[in-house]
């Protein structure tokens, strides 16, 4: 084991931290009770013995790894009961082993009782009705059955419209018929689904009366609850190996013949009587609700990997020595070359300016759920369209960052041991699963454009889309002005003329003879841009207002440390959007010159505190699962520790040698 003595380089770069590290947790974590109760939790998680990876994962086989999740995960689940008998209740628990940091430290390929708790118990919540949540959601809490929720299928994803398994209303039996039509209507990805779920919520096509009324949600038992056998006309398994999140057991499920009883279609929304007929919802959209809840959580999973991934990387880039800059010194760290500050920096202030978003997003996600309890739809709407382009935009770049924090680890960051393989691997993932991202970010486009329509008009437009207005009263471009206000004006102004462009271009095609549909189809890369720089808008000014408020109460040192890490983050985002900026504002090229040096000057300003910032997201050795990143910086003996483990290497000589490499030595070829 490396010894618990700290690098010296690493430990050279901590005193250079120009703030409190506790005072960064502090406010990163939410308070002194969140921050003991983080700390607790992971005493009580961390230090179970059942926890500990006897050999590595990457070493067994994917039979091995589904077996030791799920036997992972009924510890962790165990353990959260005992919890809950202390008096240590909270969703916060959930959320730290479902999708936050401490859970992908237990469970490195992913949790297969994740979509019960994010998918299934929502949508028992957000469409059943008192009595259908009354009759299943106890059981499904109490761990009594397993579900997972069903929705995508092997020849539809994103498209939900066009899902083929079809839930036929029998007026006779008064049951509901599940038929998997076709191949590619069987249900494809489910996470839980392929073994260990016994129960799940099932989206299909309702028919009854002959008419087809559209996907809705269905309770179908997919197990014997002491056997766990498949019942009589359910096809289910595992897909197979996959990129990351192995663990997970996504699987497939074709129903023949299936019936279950019709109270088990969830009716909160929309109803099917006794005699087939159909009573609709108040809205459509309400059937998105359990998919918008992901995608809010999703974006503060890619905050979560995203910060792991800059530790990593971050700490190794202090310890690593590489190349002289001055021929007659010694070898700098390699942070000490601007292009790896580069590099890392900016993917700092991302992750926590995508915290800070989540938030925003959580906020307004709670608000507007409130609200649609009382009947108001209004917001509704709103929240769609910047969930979409959030989850697209947010899993983009944390994809990209992670995969950035790898290649400026070198060859070691290629090492399965580094964690940024597997990290990277879960956040790619998320870039696709609840909703393709150029879909996503079409979805938002579309939504624009209504808004755009409603601007013209007059009409009142709410908060996320105000600047529209601003935009239209304006007759001359926007005057370029490089502090984060200007800035985010800027980027606002952008996102406005990019959707000014489409929307005539749209127009342009209609009158050309295209068909709407087509016209917007032909528009879709203007249309799919424009909702990027909708969203990335709001981030830089998600980040810029969460900041400035917490800097009210917060001690100067850390306020000067945070407001660096907005403007880095406004700084970065800008100059990637030159040409746009160029187009839409008055920027000029020595305007542009200023610019670049004030993101060098915000690269070396975070400089001496970038070990300090990662140091106090408060990630504990075990759920980094890193050689790289660990806190003490012996990254080259926790490298050979991690080699010796290989299986290759318990023996001196492999049986291949005599089996296949002797034989063919001597052979006098």
């Amino acid at each position: 084991m490396p010894s618990a003595k700290v690098n010296p380089d690493l430990h050279n770069e901590r005193k250079k931290c120009t703030f409190k590290n506790e005072d960064f947790t502090l406010w990163w974590i939410g308070g002194e009770a969140k921050l003991k109760e983080k700390r607790s939790r992971e005493k009580f998680f961390l230090s179970e013995p059942e926890f500990f990876d006897k050999v590595p994962l990457h070493f067994v086989s994917h039979k091995e790894v589904y077996e030791e999740s799920v036997r992972k995960a009924t510890v962790i689940f165990r353990k959260v009961k005992q919890m809950q008998e202390q008096g240590k209740d909270g969703v916060e628990n959930y959320m730290a082993l479902l999708g936050g940091l401490l859970g992908s430290g237990i469970l490195k390929e992913g949790n297969p009782l994740a979509v019960h708790f994010v998918m299934f118990l929502p949508a028992l919540m957000g469409h059943g009705t008192p009595e259908q949540q009354a009759e299943w959601i106890s059981r499904a809490w109490n761990c009594e059955i397993i579900g997972t929720y069903a929705q995508t299928e092997l020849g539809h994803g994103t498209f939900i419209r066009g899902l083929e398994t079809t839930a036929t209303y029998d007026e006779r039996t008064k049951e509901i018929v599940l038929e998997s039509p076709t191949l590619s209507s069987y249900k494809w990805w489910p996470g839980g689904l392929g073994h260990t779920a016994n129960y799940c919520v099932v989206i299909a096509q309702l028919y009854s009366k002959g008419v087809c009324h559209g996907i809705h949600p269905f309770i179908v038992q997919l197990r014997d609850e002491e056997t766990h056998m498949p019942m009589p006309g359910i096809t289910i398994g595992e897909i197979g190996n996959k990129l990351g999140m192995n663990g997970v057991n996504n699987g497939f499920l074709g129903f023949k013949n299936v019936r279950i009883p019709r109270t088990n279609m969830l009716m909160k929304n929309a109803q099917l009587l006794e005699d087939g007929t159909f009573v609709k919802p108040p809205s459509s959209v309400l059937t998105y609700g359990t998919m918008m809840f992901v995608r809010v959580v999703i974006v503060r999973d890619m905050a979560n990997y995203l910060s792991k991934a800059v530790t990593i990387a971050t700490r190794y880039s202090c310890v690593r020595r590489q190349s002289v800059i001055n021929p007659d010194q010694p070898e700098v760290q390699v942070i000490d070359h601007l292009t790896q500050q580069y590099k890392l920096f900016p993917a700092i202030a991302k992750s926590i300016i995508f915290k800070l978003t989540s938030d925003n997003l959580w906020d307004m996600y709670n608000q507007v759920t409130s609200e649609l309890d009382k009947g108001d739809l209004e917001r509704l709407p709103e929240l769609h369209a910047i969930a979409c382009c959030l989850k697209a935009v947010c899993t983009a770049d944390a994809a990209q960052a992670v995969e950035t924090c790898r290649l400026a680890c070198g060859g070691h960051g290629y090492m399965t041991c580094s964690n940024l393989f597997g990290t990277y691997g879960m956040v790619t993932a998320a870039c696709t699963y609840e909703g393709e991202n150029t879909v996503l970010l079409l979805q938002t486009a579309r939504y624009l454009l209504k808004v755009w329509n409603q601007a013209q008009k007059g009409h009142e437009l709410v908060p996320t889309v105000q600047y529209l207005k601003k935009f239209l009263s304006s007759n001359q471009r926007q005057t370029w002005d490089d502090s984060v206000p200007g800035i985010i004006a800027a980027l606002q102004t952008v996102a406005a003329g990019k959707l000014r462009l489409a929307s005539e271009h749209i127009e342009q095609r209609k009158r050309a003879g295209r068909t709407p549909e087509e016209a917007v189809n032909l528009t879709s890369i203007e249309l799919a841009r424009t909702a990027d720089a909708h969203c990335r808008a709001f981030l830089v000014q998600s980040g810029y207002e969460m900041i400035e408020k917490s800097c009210k109460t917060a001690p100067p040192e850390l306020a000067r440390a945070l407001r660096d890490i907005y403007e880095l983050y406004a700084y970065d985002e800008s100059m990637k959007v030159v040409g746009d900026l160029l187009m839409f504002t008055t920027i000029s090229e020595s305007d542009i010159t200023r610019l670049q040096q004030k993101l060098e000057d915000a690269l070396a300003a975070m400089r001496p505190n970038a070990v300090g910032i990662v140091d106090s997201f408060d990630i504990p050795d075990m759920v980094l699962g890193s050689a790289l990143g660990a806190y003490d910086g012996n990254v080259y003996e926790r490298l050979f520790d991690e080699a010796k483990k290989s299986p290759l290497n318990q023996e001196p000589v492999n049986k291949s040698f005599h089996l296949y490499l002797k034989p063919f030595m001597k052979s006098n070829l």
